[in-house]
């Protein structure tokens, strides 16, 4: 039973006040509420950033993900980094709406002369502009990305900023749940990452000469190569300076491809079997 707090001022003539609340709760949920339901809009995450285009001089406005609204979640076993909150994935490419130039953040501004005249050559007279609204989507991102992608080719850029690209093009894909492209680019990255590793300098798209190994054994078993996969994790696993981190994660691969090995192996008559000790449709097997 609920407590009068302000029993006692009966005689006074307050008789009727057994309900009143001493503290205005229901404003303070509404007000949690509204400062909850703000924090989840996508836009209030957001601020645009000003960027001049290196190839027409166009200023325009930039989305941008603020540092304090990014909240991690997990992440995957290539490197794919999933979020609780927005996206910054989604925000990664610059793209010049007037000449059509777009580029990841980090290499938008890191174009020669020559490359500049195959934008205005190339890129420039098919380009029929794109406005995009104040919120991306997995499906937003893949096409800036394939811009991207796009304009690297055009421009003949490293196959390290080409591979980026495609790597970051099959994680929206796996968003998307679309594991036949998601495929498609990941062999496109490793592709990519592969000859990088050989004729490239490190650091090679912030990665070291360890982490990008590991990545290439991790592309290579995604995409069903498991010798090549395996051969880079042994790699790791063996080189005596390789940090123990990266280590770590090479065996956690190679001992999963162990086992996608000994599953593939097993006989129709074993895969029952094991289905049977398992429980599962235990029912069939009695």
């Amino acid at each position: 039973m609920k407590e009068n707090i302000f029993s006692g001022l009966e005689g006074l003539g307050f008789n009727d006040i057994d309900d009143l609340e001493l503290f205005n709760k229901k404003k303070e949920e509404e007000k949690a509420a509204s400062t909850e339901k703000k924090e989840e809009d996508p836009k209030n995450s957001l601020y645009d950033t000003t960027v001049t285009c290196p190839v027409c001089e166009n200023k325009f406005q930039a989305h941008t993900v603020k540092s304090s609204a990014i909240r991690r979640q997990k992440s995957d076993s290539d490197l794919f980094v999933r979020y609780t909150s927005v996206n910054p994935y989604f925000y990664e490419v610059y793209l010049c709406n007037v000449c059509g130039y777009a580029a990841m953040k980090q290499d938008f501004e890191k174009i020669r002369d020559y490359q500049v005249e195959l934008i205005q050559k190339k890129i420039t007279p098919r380009w029929q502009g794109r406005r995009y609204p104040e919120v991306y989507t997995a499906d937003i991102a893949i096409e800036r990305y394939k811009l991207s992608l796009l304009n690297s080719v055009v421009i003949e850029a490293k196959s390290s900023r080409k591979a980026l690209n495609c790597l970051r093009i099959a994680w929206m894909c796996r968003i998307k749940e679309d594991e036949t492209n998601e495929k498609l680019f990941l062999s496109q990255a490793l592709e990519g990452f592969n000859d990088a590793y050989t004729n490239e300098d490190f650091p090679i798209c912030g990665m070291d000469k360890f982490t990008l190994m590991y990545l290439l054994g991790e592309l290579h078993r995604r995409t069903g190569n498991l010798e090549e996969a395996n051969q880079w994790f042994s790699k790791i696993i063996t080189t005596p300076n390789s940090p123990q981190k990266i280590k770590d994660l090479a065996r956690d691969q190679r001992d999963l491809i162990k086992e996608e090995l000994t599953e593939s192996m097993e006989s129709p008559e074993e895969q029952a079997e094991d289905v049977k000790k398992s429980g599962f449709f235990s029912k069939f097997f009695k």
